[in-house]
């Protein structure tokens, strides 16, 4: 099949790229053929976040967003900043919050919502949307540019042999092909080196981020409530806090963010999150409350210095495939849909002009004259001030978002650079100190398998797994052997645990617990775990998160 653009990936920055092009289409009375695939059941399906959106990209795409019913239904009525200690918290005064935590004028959302509502829009301007449908390949030109994408064969077995259900993938060829894959996407992954866009870049960093959505008593409710918190359960050298949204409709969504590059390999970011959910300041919210939805996604939280080349010859990375999230402000939805709308501009204009399969050099131009790249600049040194220990974080936090604005300074002086990648931060289980976690209630804590059953996760069990390994030794004879088996407990879904069989451990892969979210890519410390797509249409099917 053949396009103009190609765009893989039906998220935010996807779908706005989509969008852009129509639109452009459009105002100009010429023809752009665009589609999109989308690995999920439909638009939405695998979107996980926080979130709270600042309006501004979207404005920027649809103006009359409010006529149209985009589903952005609650201001942000408040924002609390706190800093946890086991027992109490210290709250930050309104005037002393950083500029990057204040949230006036930004919108308390469900993500997977929005998204599902940019799908109605892209197809209602005449983008073909592909739900359930993977990029599994990336396809190249004799010259080694991009031609465009196949998708996954459906229908095989285990043992990789086609059932009786076999369909064939398809090929999709296109001028452009357009990568939207969110954080750590594999198709991103496999161009980022192949085409060496990350030279002289610092290394990407990530988070992940495990959530939960909850009803709660109406007498509980604030709607639009924003609850930022730092420290507890975490330790003074390990990156990462709590989140809590009031959404409309008496639910509550929260989270909790752990940095991939921690330490100690006893660490169960899934486990802290839960021991969180305990603190006074947090129970208060959702104490009698039912939880309603469960996820688990990677962030990509590298910013600016982390951000590698956007373009190669035929294509484009954007969003979170690229590393466009502003870790600093939490948010990465705004700058999901600007990056989309900058790249769709630069290749319309190379559509139009007859030009296929070059670099489309306007859009890394146009981004760097944007106020995305501006607010991107700002925020470069978020991530790097916290690797050297979350008090010296939070201060030059608030040296670069509080005092150098009040100082009429929109970017800091200084530049700070990381070195190494998350997967090498790792010690040896034996010399960090084990981590003993209380078991869960069974109504304010649980554990991971019956998180997941609310996630909606679903593979044909009778398909290859994608979840592969490079050498099928190094889980035992490194990874339990030196760190105590970390993907057992970096795994939010239970995806990987060590048994003992005939006397031997042996690692156990449940492929079909997976919920897509890339921690064990990022995170194995020999990066012998290999993330690539199952059968389309798998994974999780969220609702409202």
């Amino acid at each position: 099949m053949e396009y103009d653009v190609v765009v893989v990936g039906g998220g935010p920055a996807g779908l706005s790229t989509a969008i852009r092009l129509k639109q452009l289409a459009s105002e100009k009375g010429s023809e752009c053929n665009v589609c999109v695939l989308e690995k999920g059941s439909e638009p939405g399906a695998h979107i996980l976040s926080g979130a709270v959106m600042d309006p501004r990209a979207i404005t920027e795409l649809f103006p009359n967003w409010k006529e149209l019913g985009a589903p952005l239904n609650q201001p942000v009525s408040g924002d609390d900043v706190l800093f946890l200690k086991e027992s109490g918290a210290t709250r930050t005064p309104n005037w002393l919050i950083p500029n990057n935590f204040h949230n006036d004028g930004c919108y308390v959302i469900s993500l997977g919502a929005v998204t599902k509502w940019l799908g109605e829009q892209a197809e209602a301007l005449g983008v073909e949307i592909f739900p359930g449908f993977t990029a599994a390949e990336v396809l190249y030109h004799d010259d080694g540019s991009v031609k465009g994408v196949a998708t996954g064969h459906l229908g095989l077995g285990k043992d990789g042999e086609a059932t009786d259900a076999f369909q064939i993938g398809m090929e999709l060829h296109a001028k452009y092909t357009v990568f939207a894959e969110g954080a750590r996407g594999h198709l991103g992954k496999e161009l980022i080196a192949k085409y060496q866009l990350d030279e002289g870049k610092d290394p990407q960093t990530y988070g992940i981020g495990i959530k939960e959505l909850w009803e709660i008593p109406a007498e509980q409710a604030k709607p639009g409530l924003v609850v930022h918190t730092a420290g507890w359960p975490l330790d003074g050298h390990t990156y990462g806090g709590g989140f809590l949204y009031h959404l409309e409709g008496n639910k509550v969504t929260l989270g909790f963010v752990v940095g991939l590059d921690y330490q100690n390999p006893w660490l169960s970011p899934f486990e802290e999150m839960q021991r969180w959910k305990t603190h006074p300041s947090i129970k208060a919210h959702i104490e009698g409350g039912k939880r309603i939805g469960y996820g688990a996604r990677a962030i990509a939280a590298g910013g600016l210095m982390s951000l590698p080349k956007t373009v190669f010859p035929g294509g484009a990375l954007v969003g979170c495939d690229a590393g466009y999230l502003n870790a600093a402000r939490i948010k990465g939805s705004h700058a999901a849909i600007k990056s989309g709308m900058l790249c769709a501009e630069a290749a319309f204009e190379a559509v139009q002009a007859g030009r296929s399969s070059d670099e489309l050099a306007a859009y890394p131009a146009a981004f760097e004259k944007s106020w995305l790249y501006e607010e991107l600049d700002a925020s470069r040194n978020f991530k790097s001030w916290f690797k050297k220990g979350n008090t010296v974080g939070a201060l030059m936090t608030g040296i670069e978002h509080w005092l150098l604005p009040r100082l009429g300074m929109k970017r800091p002086p200084w530049t700070l650079h990381r070195t190494a990648a998350d997967h090498t931060f790792l010690r040896p289980a034996a010399e960090m100190p084990k981590i003993d976690y209380p078991k869960p209630d069974g109504k304010l804590t649980f554990d991971r398998l019956s998180s997941v059953f609310i996630s909606n996760t679903n593979h044909e069990e009778n398909q290859p797994a994608h979840l592969t390994l490079k050498n099928t030794s190094v889980p035992v004879n490194l990874n339990l052997a030196k760190f105590a088996g970390p993907e057992s407990r970096y795994c939010p879904a239970g995806v990987y645990e060590f048994v003992n069989k005939d006397g031997a451990d042996q690692l156990v892969i449940n492929a079909q617990n997976c919920v897509h979210c890339k921690t064990c890519d990022i995170k194995d410390p020999s990066q012998n775990i290999v993330w690539v797509t199952p059968e389309g249409g798998g994974g999780p099917n969220y609702a409202g998160m």
